[in-house]
């Protein structure tokens, strides 16, 4: 894959799952929540603690609920970036239309048809 574009729909096809998503907005949310905290904590765990969060409940989304291998080892920057567009889109109430648009059922299944393989 050569575009984010491109990459969107099958980061949203690893993700399909609501669960998978929830334990990602979870993850994100805390990393971010972290960093801004960091400044007036003063604890050096905080720094250990960002990636420990952000991945930790994604790739626990992964492998208990998914079943999947996160797209992280394969397209990481991408898939950073896509952790965000994906709480944003959610908050912003419009991961619904892209989780459609790129082949999600509402069961958390893909459709055959549409499936990306990256």
């Amino acid at each position: 894959m050569k575009r984010f574009r491109d990459f969107w729909p099958y980061y949203l096809q690893e993700h399909a799952r609501a669960g998978t998503r929830a334990l990602h907005y979870a993850g994100t949310s805390l990393a971010v929540g972290l960093l801004a905290a960091a400044p007036f904590a003063g604890h050096w765990w905080v720094a250990v603690a960002l990636p420990v969060a952000g991945y930790g409940f994604a790739w626990a989304g992964h492998g208990l609920i998914e079943h999947n291998r996160p797209a992280t080892f394969r397209y990481p920057f991408w898939s950073l970036r896509a952790d965000f567009v994906m709480l944003q889109r959610f908050l912003t109430g419009r991961i619904a239309g892209d989780l459609v648009r790129a082949g999600v059922r509402a069961d958390g299944t893909v459709d055959p048809a549409r499936r990306i393989m990256g």
